[in-house]
């Protein structure tokens, strides 16, 4: 089993990316409106990280799915990270993740039934880390892997946090270091040292879970994971959502070790190249930039780290107990009135 390259059995040209930005908003422009519904307190307006639907005053759920094809070769870290990566929309979202569905498509004939069940056994400690109960699931047989969970989670109506709330003045806080598409595509390329696997394995494999925790004490305004659509691609959602201006300073955003080196050698992937693409007019990036500081911040991330818009006063105090708690954070920006929907890069 250990001598199988999973990452190799994804379709060729294929990295497990999202649908890019621009196609999906092409798609969904051919549906019709959905019916208004006073107790959907959010849906696809807003491009959020999930679903929030009201049960009671006191009580709304919190509905996500996501799954993708292996970013790497091990069935185990691929389960554990795959969770991660679904169970944070819930996290985002300011919910408390509760039960999951696991999302399974394997091709029975020709891997070994063991690989399957290390990637399941790795979900499963995933969600018992988080507290998730796993409640069912469905399988399909097919010709190249893919998993994913479909998570549910409950919040307080009053407490929901989404993307579409920055207001003016706020810090920007990111909880996880990028550059993991980069360093995802030199996985498959056979450019990175165990240590280095371990590394970026590690980083997408810790749950939201203790800085979501961490920032509810705070004046948070708004918040969304980092994911597919990259650290600026993400921000410009919230940016439009929220009517603000963003300013992102580039010397502050955490990257991984070796991304820009290995960015250089060629490992940036397709998804990395259509999200800065779709993100034309809408950033604003130094003269003095490269373009390959340009696709780093642009960079399809797996399993990222939160980005949190929080007030000014508190942001120094939140940064603090997030590090003291263990997450990787800093404060990359701020929200500005100035150029609304749109991001500076400084």
């Amino acid at each position: 089993m250990n001598d199988i390259k999973l990452t190799s059995m994804t379709t060729k040209g294929g990295c497990g990316c999202k649908i890019g930005p621009a196609d999906l908003a092409q798609v969904l422009r051919g549906l019709p409106a959905a019916v208004p519904n006073p107790d959907l307190l959010v849906g696809l307006d807003t491009s959020d990280d999930a679903g929030v639907y009201r049960l009671t005053d006191d009580l709304a759920m919190v509905q996500t799915v996501d799954f993708f094809t292996p970013i790497v070769d091990d069935p185990y870290s691929f389960g554990q990270i795959a969770a991660t990566n679904a169970i944070s929309d819930i996290y985002a979202m300011g919910g408390k993740p509760l039960t999951a569905l696991n999302i399974v498509a394997f091709p029975i004939s020709k891997l070994d039934k063991s690989i399957l069940t290390e990637i399941l056994r790795g979900a499963g400690d995933k969600l018992k880390e988080a507290g998730v109960t796993l409640v069912g699931g469905h399988s399909i047989d097919d010709n190249e892997p893919k998993f994913g969970l479909a998570v549910t989670g409950i919040v307080h109506p009053d407490k929901v946090r989404t993307n579409a709330g920055a207001k003016p003045g706020d810090k920007l806080i990111l909880t996880k270091p990028i550059g993991v598409g980069i360093l995802t595509t030199s996985i498959k390329r056979g450019l990175l040292t165990e240590e280095e696997i371990s590394r970026v394995t590690k980083v997408m494999a810790t749950l939201n879970k203790t800085a979501a925790e961490t920032m509810d004490a705070y004046e948070v305004h708004s918040s969304t994971d980092v994911t597919g659509f990259g650290l600026l691609g993400h921000a410009s959602e919230m940016a439009k959502g929220s009517g603000t201006g963003l300013r992102i300073y580039e010397n502050q955003v955490p990257v991984l070790p070796r991304v820009r080196e290995l960015a250089e050698g060629g490992a940036v992937p397709g998804g990395t190249k259509n999200n800065f693409a779709h993100l034309e007019g809408d950033v604003t990036f130094p003269e003095s930039m490269d373009q390959i500081g340009q696709w780093i911040l642009c960079d399809a991330v797996t399993s990222g780290g939160l980005l949190i818009s929080v007030t000014d006063g508190q942001a120094e105090e939140l940064l603090a107990d997030l590090k003291k708690a263990g997450v990787e954070a800093a404060i990359i920006g701020e929200v500005t009135e100035e150029n609304p929907g749109h991001i500076t890069v400084l």
